[in-house]
């Protein structure tokens, strides 16, 4: 989950962010992180040390990100100094620029063309002129009619762009409000909300100068004891983001617009690798940020001075840079971070999150908040992944993307197929029973093949585990489901630990899926009155993956797992009952879930009627 550098590894990208002129800025926004590093500014990133960085990365794939302050602020000619020894670079594969937009004109543009024409642009801007208070000149004064500015003239230059869209309390409420105004101009084909997760800021931006400007006395007036006024909390930041993803999917966006954090998720659940290192495992230690200055260190999100690692002339190896590293305190500790991910059910999909804002927030030991949005985020995703068509099913919080390992079927698309066909052939299956009463190809404990039966195979009765029947008949009777796995649940055994009673549903289409998560939030919340206390029902999403295809199938998983508090013997005296407990709530419900039916989580109503939506489809 956090790859360490490994110097003889070539295949590997590093990135490096060039700050160009350290926290030299023409504008002054209140939450600039750069500017309360206080590092100096003035100096500039030259062609020189940009050879020395590829020179000491040689081999392997570099992309470069000119950053700041502002790295427009070098000037022209600097700038296309460093763009030159960039595109001589063999290693270097990507270069990208992140800027204010407010010297954007056609000559920097002619620059750029002439000297590095794949150079990618981004573009700083917080949603609508109210999302920008914070960012301002040094006289207090608004930034964003110039930006809208360069904007259009990107668009008349048929140049793209993305924005970085920091996520405050002036944006809060206001997704998709935001979202259609970023995607009104036709530049922008990529949007990234950032948090301001700020609360940890408890006083002004140091000036250098002993007159106080405006930005900076309205920066002290947003300061108070709780924190800055920018900032937000990670709840606050999931809402607004899943949010967001809704609108982005009803509106159609998704055919012209990459979201972030939403798409790096979605790739995550189709086992895919982000360019995202919030969710990848290519973290602080494939990530080094170089100053004016000479000082390279880690990325420019940690604190500095502990990230730097030394300074740029001592490095003539990337040995060199992994002994520093190896000596960085900051570094180990955000390796120990993240160890506590490696048994976390979403490591596959959240990959730890950031390093610096994980740092803060446990050393004010609220880690488990930050853990807990992280985990909100992937489990709104998966919902809108798995029914598109129905994305109020990111706000229910009973069902959690729960992945369990192997979760494999020989051949799902003819399981579907034969389960409802009364004329198709149905192979003799191999049951055995263990001891503790698994049934199962080898009649052992613990997870081992089973072959795949339906209502109508002769052996179906026999196939499945007496003490969870009733409840798969009751779902696949009465509700008419298709159900792919089940358990009676089993106690520990010297080679398999305790499995709790299960039942895994496989919807025939997105349609379905959206009913039958419905259908069992509401069991659910039945359940809650009606099963023993030791007994509460988890319900998950989870991947089928066809051993066929390689396709990836989302299924539904429905678990009675023991409380917190409960103790064995409460646990087996109460194991008969639960599942049937389940099934009669569902054979006595007046009605079977339908295309109307709602969970009964609190879901805001839809903003608009839904667009068609494939996963394939969204912009990677």
């Amino acid at each position: 989950m956090y790859a360490r550098l490994d110097p003889g590894d070539h295949a590997r990208a590093v990135s490096v962010i060039l700050k160009l002129r350290g926290e030299t800025c023409d504008v002054d926004c209140l939450y600039c992180f750069e500017k309360r590093k206080e590092t100096p500014g003035g100096r500039r990133v030259d062609a020189a040390q940009v050879h020395r960085l590829a020179a000491l990365f040689a081999g392997r794939p570099l992309a470069v990100e000119l950053h700041g302050g502002e790295p427009l602020t070098a000037g022209k000619a600097a700038v296309a100094d460093v763009l030159r020894a960039l595109a001589a670079s063999p290693n270097v594969v990507r270069v990208s620029l992140q800027t204010n937009g407010l010297r954007l004109d056609d000559a920097w543009l002619d620059l750029f063309d002439e000297h590095l024409p794949s150079l990618e642009i981004g573009i700083s801007l917080d949603g609508d002129t109210q999302g920008n208070s914070w960012r301002v000149g040094y006289d207090g004064g608004p930034v964003y009619p110039r930006v809208v500015e360069s904007l259009r003239l990107l668009e008349r230059r048929n140049r793209t762009t993305s924005v970085i869209c920091a996520v405050t309390p002036q944006i809060l409420g206001r997704a998709a409000e935001i979202v259609d105004h970023l995607a009104s101009f036709p530049a922008v084909t990529a949007i990234s909300f950032v948090p301001c997760f700020d609360s940890s800021v408890v006083a002004p931006t140091r000036s250098a100068s002993t007159r106080i400007g405006t930005s900076r006395v309205l920066q002290a007036s947003a300061i108070g004891p709780s924190g800055p006024a920018w900032a937000i909390t990670p709840p606050q930041y999931a809402d607004f983001v899943l949010s967001a993803a809704v609108h982005w999917v009803r509106a159609g966006w998704f055919r012209k617009i990459k979201l972030d954090p939403v798409v790096s998720v979605i790739r995550r659940l189709r086992g895919l690798r982000t360019g995202s290192c919030h969710f990848d495992d290519l973290k602080c230690d494939h990530i080094f940020t170089l100053y004016p200055d000479g000082r390279l260190g880690s990325c420019d999100e940690l604190p500095w001075p502990q990230a730097q690692l030394a300074r740029l002339p001592l490095l003539h190896s990337q040995q060199d840079v992994r002994r520093a590293q190896d000596r960085s305190r900051l570094l180990a500790d955000a390796h120990a971070l993240i160890a506590p991910c490696t048994s976390c059910d979403y490591q596959d999909t959240c990959g730890g999150g950031c390093m610096a804002v994980r740092r803060r927030y446990s050393h004010a030991d609220l880690g488990d908040v930050y853990c807990d949005h992280r985990m909100r985020l992937v489990d709104g995703v998966a919902a809108l992944l798995t029914q598109p068509e129905h994305p109020e099913a990111v706000w229910c919080t009973r069902l959690r993307w729960r992945p369990h390992h192997p979760n494999q079927m020989h051949d799902v698309a003819a399981f579907l197929r034969r389960w409802d066909d009364p004329f198709a052939f149905r192979q003799r299956a191999r049951l055995c029973t263990s001891d503790v009463g698994n049934i199962n190809t080898v009649g052992l404990p613990g997870v081992h093949e089973a072959d795949d039966l339906d209502p109508r195979h002769p052996q179906w009765r026999d196939g499945i585990e007496p003490g969870i029947f009733p409840l798969v008949q009751a779902i696949t009777k009465r509700w008419g489901y298709i159900t792919y796995d089940s358990c009676q649940g089993h106690p520990a055994t010297p080679d398999a630990p305790q499995r709790s009673p299960s039942v895994g549903i496989l919807p025939r289409d997105r349609t379905e899926a959206a009913v039958i998560a419905a259908g069992l939030c509401q069991l659910a919340t039945r359940a809650d009155d009606a099963l023993p206390p030791t007994f509460r029902v988890e319900l998950g999403r989870n991947l089928l993956i066809c051993a066929t295809t390689g396709n990836r199938y989302p299924v539904l998983d429905l678990r009675l797992v023991p409380v917190a508090d409960s103790s064995p013997n409460d646990y087996s005296a109460a194991l008969p009952t639960s599942a049937r407990l389940l099934a009669e709530l569902i054979n006595h419900a007046e009605e079977r879930p339908s295309g109307d039916a709602r969970c009964r989580c609190a879901c805001p109503p839809p903003a608009s009627e839904p667009r068609s939506f494939d996963s394939t489809e969204v912009r990677q």
